[in-house]
């Protein structure tokens, strides 16, 4: 890795940076509501206005919110720099005039979607902007701004792979873990869908002419659930189950979700097939299961432990210390740069903690030390 030492300026200014954060906070943009996430995109792009990039926004698919695609650096044929952030939150719109207003705590800034992941996503931000508009870096920059990560990016995962085959490093902005640790590691996610159809009857008079769905769902979650294997790093979810027609009928219909979690490919291949096979104890009642590997494993390469130490170089330099975290249960858009050999780096967002609960916060003293870090990673990174 070629390094170019550079110059900061101390112009970062903390007040200003809560000031623009809280601004975005309070744009509530949770996935499925797309006129949200755009409006929240509209405030994205504004930040650009007058700077030497180039935008391109790419219309959403399937229901969901745009794509903003950011451009600058040096125009050559190079694999170049990667920053990803998404912009969709999990919090249904209202939560900001209810359970979770914006206020400030001390050095806490609470808020929805603060700390995953809107904190880091405007922090790179401002880092990116300081560095086009100098024309500091050495390496092409592409920042991705995404609508559905919260989902498991189903409309941006094939750009985000096509973007990653053009990079020679991702820099993801989701939040830091533990105390400010950095992510250098996640494990690969699945999902699935299973659905159990039996055979209806009234549950006094004709009991024993029904099948109950419900019954054999039960069976299959304990199979489901029994895969779960700790000392691999392997877990099983059911996280949504309904079913049944009326507390008199023996249940017709029956559906529950699957989530998985694998360390590695081969286990995610096993764990998968083993759900998709799923059969019906009763002969009478019928399984059927959709889904398979969401997210691959992002394990940690040479290449990384490489970029890694590059960071905290970095870090000591700005004044801080950045650890590393084990490998991780969550999944984000870095497992898919990550599994096609991309370095990558997670966890560059904003310190704090509770994602996706009601006592959601960010570390104000956090913002501007990581967002230097960003600044010098893609000032220096060639």
């Amino acid at each position: 890795m070629a390094v170019c030492e550079l110059a900061v300026e101390e112009d970062l200014d903390e007040a200003s940076m809560v000031e623009g954060l809280s601004r975005w906070i309070l744009a509530e943009s949770p996935t499925r509501e797309t006129a949200a996430v755009n409006r929240m995109l509209d405030l994205v792009a504004q930040e650009f206005d007058g700077l030497p990039v180039g935008l391109e926004r790419l219309p959403g698919r399937n229901g969901l919110g745009d794509t903003l695609v950011v451009r600058a650096g040096p125009q050559r044929d190079a694999r170049g720099i990667l920053v990803m952030s998404h912009v969709d939150t999990v919090h249904p719109l209202g939560t900001i005039d209810g359970p979770l207003p914006l206020r400030r705590d001390g050095d806490r800034l609470y808020g929805p979607g603060v700390y995953d992941m809107k904190g880091g996503a405007f922090l790179a931000l401002q880092a990116f902007k300081r560095v086009a508009a100098r024309d500091g870096a050495r390496l092409p920059m592409t920042f991705l701004f995404t609508p559905d990560e919260e989902i498991g990016s189903p409309t941006t995962r094939e750009l985000i792979e096509d973007e990653a085959r053009r990079a020679a490093f991702a820099l993801v902005t989701e939040p830091a873990r533990d105390g400010g640790k950095i992510v250098t590691a996640r494990k690969g996610v699945g999902r699935f869908e299973v659905h159990v159809t039996g055979r209806p009857a009234h549950s006094g008079a004709r009991h024993q002419d029904g099948r109950s769905a419900i019954r054999e769902a039960a069976r299959q979650i304990l199979a489901v659930e029994g895969l779960t294997d700790y000392a691999r790093g392997i877990t099983t979810t059911v996280g949504l189950m309904s079913g049944g027609t009326a507390p008199n009928v023996i249940p017709h219909h029956a559906y529950f979700s699957v989530d998985l979690r694998v360390t590695n490919v081969a286990d995610g291949e096993a764990a998968a097939a083993a759900i998709l096979a799923l059969k019906a104890v009763d002969p009478d009642v019928k399984v059927s299961v959709t889904g398979g590997m969401n997210r691959p494993p992002y394990t940690k390469t040479p290449e990384i432990e490489q970029l890694l130490v590059h960071a905290q170089g970095l870090a000591r330099d700005i004044g801080f210390e950045l650890e590393d975290s084990p490998m991780t249960g969550g999944g984000a858009d870095g497992n898919f740069t990550a599994a096609l050999g991309v370095p990558t780096l997670d966890g560059l967002g904003i310190d704090g903690d509770g994602a996706h609960t009601l006592h959601e916060y960010g570390l104000i003293s956090s913002l501007v030390p990581r967002a230097r870090l960003m600044e010098r990673l893609l000032e220096t990174l060639a």
